[in-house]
C-alpha cells in the first residue's frame, strides 16, 4: 500500500469518532438552547404532547373500544348553561375556577364551558370526564324535576334531600346547594320529554352504588339525570340515551366497564355489539351486579387512570343510605 494512503487512512480512523461527537454535541445544544426559550406553557404543551402520544401507543384495542382515546362527542350542545348555572349561584364561578386553576387544570376550554356560548356538541375526553360530572352535577341538582320533587330523594325514610352524597355533597354553589335544589329551570320538557327522562333514568346504575339514575343519591347519579334532561331537551332519542349513557358511565368508571367488556369477550360479544341499556342495568352496573361480575374475570385497568372519584374538593361527611361501595362523595 502506497504511504499516502496509509497516512490518510490513519487520518481518518484518528479524526472521525471526535468530529462525530462534536458535531453531537453541537446539535444537542442547539436543541438545548431551543428548548430554554420556549415558554413554560409551550415547555408544558411539549411534555404533555409527548405523554400524551406515549399513552395512545400504550392502549390496548379492547380498552379503545370501551375508551376511544379521541373522546366522545356527545349528541347535544351546552350552549351557555353555564353561565346560566352561574347566574343563579348554583355554580360560584370564581371559586369553581379557582378550584381548577389551583390543580393546574383550568384550560381556555374549561373556561368557556363555564362562562360563554358555545355551540358546538360536546365532546367527552379521559381528560375532561371529571370537569363534565361536575357540570352535569350542578345541572341535575339545580333544575327543577318531578324526578327530584317527588322520587325517591323526597323518600321520608331518609330525613328529607339535603343530607345525601349529591346533595350535601355540592360545596361550589352560592349558599347552600339546597337552596338550588330542583329550583331552576333552565329548560321546560314536554310531558314526552319527561316521560323519556323518568324510564331511562329507572334504567341506569353507577357501580359506585346500588340506585338507578331515578334516585340520585350520589354525583354520578345527579349528573347522569341533568345529562339526561338535557338530552330530551334537545330531543335526543331513546336509543340515543341509552348509547350515550354507556359512553359518559364509561369514562366515569373506566375500570368498572373495562372488566365488563373483558366479561362480555370472554361470552363472545364485542364491546361493539353489546346492548347498552342491558349494560346499564342493575345486573351489570349496580355496585352488587358488578361485584359478581368482576369476581368471574381477571380485571384489567384503564391507562388513562382509575375511576372517576366522588370528589369536586373537601366538605362535610354527607350520607347515602342505599349506597354500597365505592369512596365518599365530596367536591
Amino acid at each position: 500500500m502506497e504511504p499516502e494512503i496509509r497516512e490518510k487512512q490513519r487520518a481518518e480512523q484518528m479524526y472521525s469518532l471526535p468530529t462525530v461527537i462534536i458535531l453531537a454535541s453541537a446539535m444537542l445544544s442547539v436543541a438545548w438552547i431551543y428548548t430554554s426559550k420556549l415558554s413554560p406553557e409551550k415547555k408544558a404543551a411539549q411534555i404533555a404532547q409527548t405523554a400524551s402520544a406515549s399513552e395512545v401507543a400504550t392502549v390496548s384495542p379492547d380498552e379503545e373500544a370501551v375508551l376511544p382515546s379521541s373522546g366522545i362527542e356527545l349528541p347535544v350542545t351546552w350552549g351557555d348553561l353555564g353561565a346560566k348555572l352561574s347566574s343563579v349561584g348554583a355554580i360560584d364561578a370564581k371559586r369553581f375556577e379557582q378550584l381548577y386553576a389551583e390543580r393546574g387544570e383550568y384550560s381556555e376550554a374549561y373556561k368557556k364551558l363555564l362562562y360563554e356560548n358555545n355551540p358546538e356538541k360536546l365532546r367527552m375526553t379521559a381528560s375532561n370526564a371529571g370537569y363534565l360530572l361536575n357540570l352535569f352535577w350542578a345541572l341535575g341538582l339545580a333544575s327543577k324535576n318531578p324526578v327530584l320533587d317527588s322520587g325517591e330523594m323526597q323518600d321520608p325514610r331518609y330525613g328529607g334531600a339535603g343530607g345525601f352524597a349529591s346533595t350535601g355533597g355540592w360545596t361550589m354553589a352560592m349558599g347552600n346547594g339546597m337552596d338550588h335544589y330542583s329550583r331552576h329551570m333552565f329548560f321546560t320538557l314536554t310531558k314526552e320529554q319527561q316521560a323519556l327522562v323518568e324510564k331511562v333514568s329507572r334504567g341506569i346504575y353507577r357501580p359506585c352504588c346500588g340506585n338507578s339514575v331515578h334516585f340520585p343519591d350520589c354525583n354520578h347519579g345527579m349528573a347522569m339525570l341533568g345529562l339526561l334532561e338535557l338530552m330530551a331537551s334537545q330531543g335526543i332519542s331513546e336509543q340515543e340515551m341509552w348509547k350515550t349513557a354507556l359512553a359518559v358511565n364509561s369514562y366515569w368508571f373506566p375500570d368498572t366497564y373495562l372488566t365488563i367488556a373483558t366479561y362480555m369477550k370472554d361470552k363472545g360479544v364485542e364491546w361493539k355489539d353489546v346492548n347498552p341499556q342491558e349494560m346499564l342495568g342493575a345486573n351489570y352496573s349496580s355496585a352488587q351486579g358488578y361485584a359478581r361480575i368482576a369476581a368471574q374475570v381477571t380485571a384489567p385497568a384503564a391507562s388513562s387512570g382509575g375511576e372517576s372519584g366522588c370528589a369536586v374538593g373537601g366538605s362535610a361527611p354527607v350520607r347515602s343510605p342505599a349506597k354500597q361501595g365505592g369512596g365518599g362523595c365530596g367536591i
